[in-house]
């Protein structure tokens, strides 16, 4: 794990019962502070969405802490879910690594797998919060959390869903080797349906 954030587990906050300083209210709170005007979408989801589902056991979200200062700098939400890979566009190795734990479709030379999803991921924008971690460190950081999972459950494969665009791609696929796979057609609210880039990363 990182040295200079904490990545704290929700969870700690809604099973706690005798700790006054944390509870649903303490988390309530702390997440009212969080503020992201660059994906209004990341921000809603952690303020209104992300208490009910852990507590559903959909998804799980992590708050990321700085340590010299104990301030909020961003979040990651944890899920499992099956996808089908098309194979085409990876390497050899790469493939024989996905073939160990899928199922081939021969006929349609696709595979379906349980896959690490990093379905949030987002910085705090409040009061500069920001600057004290970049992308790459919230990042790494819930794919360090996936790795601590996986010691103890095995998987082997990553992925997320982007929009397309120049900036994101660059960052996913070539500073942090994500491949892409797949696209997907998906609506948020009473926005028009946009197409996001499913992008995949062998532990």
């Amino acid at each position: 794990m990182l040295n200079d954030v904490t990545v704290f587990n929700i969870r700690e906050y809604l099973s706690n019962k005798g700790d006054k300083d944390l509870g649903e209210d303490e988390l309530r709170q702390l997440l009212s502070e969080f503020f992201c005007d660059k994906n209004p979408d990341v921000e809603r989801f952690l303020k209104e969405q992300s208490i009910e589902f852990t507590k559903k056991n959909q998804f799980v979200t992590y708050l990321v802490f700085s340590n010299d200062d104990a301030l909020l700098v961003g979040y990651f939400t944890l899920t499992i879910k099956p996808i089908t890979v098309n194979a085409e566009n990876f390497s050899n190795t790469i493939k024989r690594k996905i073939a160990r734990v899928s199922e081939l479709d021969e006929e349609n030379g696709t595979y379906t797998l349980s896959a690490y999803l990093i379905a949030q991921l987002g910085k705090n924008y409040k009061d500069e919060a920001n600057e004290k971690i970049t992308g790459e460190q919230l990042l790494q950081a819930a794919v360090d959390t996936i790795k601590e999972i996986q010691y103890m459950a095995g998987g082997m494969m990553i992925f997320l869903e982007a929009e397309d665009k120049e900036k994101l791609m660059h960052f996913y696929e070539d500073k942090n080797e994500f491949k892409r796979f797949d696209t997907k057609e998906t609506k948020f609210g009473k926005r028009d349906t946009h197409t996001l880039v499913q992008l995949l990363k062998v532990l």
